[in-house]
């Protein structure tokens, strides 16, 4: 359910966002298919508050970089590690497609990070983007990092709705997919929530954080890739020293074996 107030502010950010220049009343109303006499409030408010301004008389209202002060702020309290940005840019080189880190929000996948394929047919992603945890490569590979118990907590709270015929509908159906990935070695998706997407994601856990890197786009040209596309994001993980945790598993239980000695025990 959302605020209304609050959805606006969101909007009109996001209309500046797009349209980089300064817009009147008149042209943010029609912009946005608000009523005249909202818009004038919402923008008056904005500008009492100092996040918007005019540039020049009469030309129309823009944001002021006190939203940019902010988001430093916010971001530098809980900043992402410098390898993800460089990852994600060494993803989507190598693989030509778009590339996304996310984190669990509530029954969602959450965008941290993005870099957008330069193919001209792509998955448009935007960090803020979220994605059905169940019914996303991203979301399972982030699941998968949760024990049995966690896992179903957050079962409880979806709705488990039908988005297009691959779309898993069963707790049950969950799990397996999260069983078939272990045994594969990557997670995958074929239009579970998106027509005509096709994902593949690992998890990425990073100190205490529970992420995942997904690499996404049309199914025309990724579907039978999968797993090659799978090969290179291991390749990218390797490069930035970061280890996937069924490799750590397996270093664990190779360790176990061979005792405190370095013998196998």
């Amino acid at each position: 359910m959302q605020v209304k107030q609050a959805a606006n502010v969101l909007e009109l950010m996001e209309y500046f966002a797009e349209r980089r220049r300064p817009a009147t009343l008149a042209e943010i109303s029609d912009g946005l298919g608000w009523p005249r006499s909202s818009t004038f409030n919402l923008v008056g408010t904005l500008v009492e508050k100092g996040y918007l301004y005019e540039p020049r008389p009469r030309a129309g209202y823009y944001p002021t970089p006190r939203w940019l002060t902010l988001a430093q702020a916010v971001a530098e309290a809980e900043p992402l590690p410098d390898v993800v940005g460089d990852l994600v840019a060494d993803v989507a080189a190598a693989t030509g497609e778009t590339t996304a880190i996310g984190t669990l929000t509530g029954v969602h996948a959450l965008f941290l990070a993005v870099a957008e394929s330069r193919h001209q047919v792509r998955y448009h992603a935007r960090v803020g983007d979220r994605v059905p945890i169940h019914a996303s490569s991203a979301g399972r590979a982030i699941l998968a990092q949760y024990p049995p118990a966690a896992r179903q907590a957050v079962y409880r709270r979806i709705a488990f709705e039908r988005f297009s015929d691959t779309t898993p509908m069963s707790v049950d159906t969950v799990e397996h997919e999260l069983t078939e990935a272990g045994e594969r070695g990557y997670h995958q998706s074929a239009s579970e929530y998106i027509a005509d997407l096709a994902g593949v994601a690992l998890p990425l856990p990073l100190g205490d954080r529970r992420l995942s890197i997904v690499v996404a786009g049309p199914t025309s040209r990724c579907l039978t890739r999968r797993p090659e596309t799978a090969a290179l994001l291991k390749a990218a993980l390797a490069r930035h020293g970061i280890a996937s945790p069924a490799a750590e598993a397996r270093e664990a239980r190779a360790s176990r074996r061979r005792g405190p000695a370095g013998d196998p025990g």
